[in-house]
């Protein structure tokens, strides 16, 4: 019996000793005022993730929230940006940096207007597109070529709608609904994306 004891700690200490191989950052505002916002979508996806793994993101570090888990048969760190949006780059470069993480291996979650509630896409590079959570993590990795997926948040209901107030609004019951719906494929893509299999995660859930 001691020796199954025995091998019990090994393989905890294995885990517990085990670097740091890919950073997963949901995007969004910190604070009461901005939960369940359309721009927090990244932060519901990743306190997902989170549930699934097992952990819960409350270490502070990195200006940001985060916690360890494996996902995709590695050690990652999920992250929360306590910065603001428009400064997500400050923390994810900060951790990458640290853990010495190639942009390949970040994946960032974020809303994106141009798709309705219940829709994502992942790509393995590319621009900002407008968003200034992605130009911030664009300037300070010092490269685009980062994986992420954009979550749908719906467009605004006419061109002069002011686009902060669009995004810094309240989640409608019926797109929380769909989100609802659409996390567990975020889950799997994410596995999947971290294990490097980024092209199976688009031809299942890159519709």
């Amino acid at each position: 019996m001691s020796n199954i004891f025995d091998l019990f700690r090994r393989i905890e200490k294995k885990e517990s000793t085990e670097p740091i191989y890919a950073i997963i950052a949901g995007l969004g505002n910190p604070g009461e005022k901005y939960e369940r916002t359309r721009h927090n979508v990244g932060f519901l996806a990743i306190d997902y993730i989170a549930e699934r793994c097992g952990v819960k993101i409350n270490r502070a570090r990195f200006r940001s929230l985060v916690a360890e888990a494996t996902l995709g048969g590695h050690r990652v760190l999920l992250m929360k940006p306590e910065t603001f949006m428009n400064n997500s780059g400050e923390a994810v470069g900060a951790a990458a940096a640290f853990y010495k993480i190639p942009p390949e291996r970040v994946l960032i979650l974020h809303d994106e207007i141009s798709f309705e509630a219940g829709v994502m896409r992942i790509r393995r590079r590319g621009s900002s597109g407008g968003h200034n959570g992605l130009k911030s993590i664009i300037e300070h990795l010092g490269s685009d070529a980062f994986p992420r997926i954009k979550i749908g948040v719906g467009q605004k209901p006419s061109p002069d709608y002011d686009l902060v107030n669009w995004v810094l609004g309240r989640i409608p019951a019926e797109d929380a609904a769909r989100h609802t719906e659409l996390y567990p494929k975020i889950y799997e893509a994410s596995a999947l994306i971290t294990e490097g299999k980024i092209d199976d995660a688009m031809c299942r859930y890159s519709r």
